[in-house]
């Protein structure tokens, strides 16, 4: 299913205006590639039949669909590893001394896809932070795909995703086998409230976080939309809390109240007041 020029200019604008992903002129195979699977779901020949369809009416279950289809949800378990590792050693150890007078911790895992890092934070911090069962500890979790929320929420993977970055140990401690399918443990699942949120629209009401993961998704907006998302992020975050980037994206010339700081080979980045308390970075 080829997609006409006038077809890409449409969906390339619902896309943007509707999840800040920008769709670069080129770009017209990733469209036929995700969107013809769709367009034969829904009954219809061909992509331009579809659009045809999407143009003559209002936002509806179609218009969600196509945007869904076109987010990227790759994600696994402990995925990169070098962010957990300094989660471990560096970033709880760190905020396990400055809240523990009011013995709270707010974690948000953001475009968190089907749910395995929310859940590889939440194993993390019950294999190595048992002084954090006494502790009002919230973790949660969004994607713009419902599709994503209801898979998180069930807390269920299949053997692949399971094989893609969960330790034995983990697996056989923290999931049970249902048929072809593992679901991880309801112990888990209560921890992590999980609900659907679009990066580009409105927040709503936001706890103030002391982590936030926000891996490997604004690689996907324009500077523009970069920045207003880094503001929102800045007024977010807690005093001594930090901001945990994809490896290849930054704040750099995008919002200069953010600071890198770097532990061992890792990096995440904090507000410049924060910095004064944060602690010496190991070696």
């Amino acid at each position: 299913m080829a997609v006409k020029n006038a077809d890409f200019e449409y969906l390339r604008k619902l896309i943007r205006d509707r999840s800040a992903i920008v769709l670069e002129p080129g770009k017209e195979y990733l469209i036929e590639s995700r969107l013809a699977p769709l367009a034969r779901r829904e009954g219809y020949d061909s992509l331009e039949e579809m659009v045809a369809s999407m143009r003559s009416s209002h936002f509806n279950e179609l218009h969600r669909k196509v945007i869904e289809a076109m987010t990227t949800n790759e994600t696994t378990f402990f995925r990169d590893l070098q962010p957990f590792e300094m989660l471990k050693k560096n970033l709880i150890p760190d905020l396990i001394e400055k809240r523990k007078t009011e013995r709270k911790l707010n974690v948000w895992s953001a475009a968190c896809s089907s749910g395995q890092e929310p859940y590889s934070i939440a194993m993390l911090i019950r294999e190595h932070f048992p002084m954090l069962t006494s502790w009002d500890v919230h973790l949660l979790a969004t994607d713009i795909s419902q599709e994503m929320v209801d898979r998180t929420r069930e807390g269920r993977y299949n053997q692949i995703e399971i094989s893609r970055g969960l330790p034995t140990p983990l697996l056989t401690k923290y999931f049970n086998k249902h048929g072809p399918q593992w679901q991880i443990a309801n112990e888990l699942r209560r921890m992590i409230e999980v609900r659907e949120l679009n990066l580009a629209h409105d927040w709503g009401h936001m706890r103030p976080m002391d982590i936030i993961f926000m891996r490997n998704v604004m690689i996907y907006f324009d500077t523009e939309m970069k920045r207003v998302i880094l503001r929102k992020l800045r007024e977010l975050l807690k005093p001594g809390g930090f901001l945990i980037l994809g490896a290849a994206e930054t704040t750099m010339n995008l919002d200069q109240s953010f600071a890198r700081v770097q532990f061992d080979t890792s990096f995440c980045y904090q507000l410049p007041k924060q910095l004064e308390k944060a602690k010496t970075p190991s070696k």
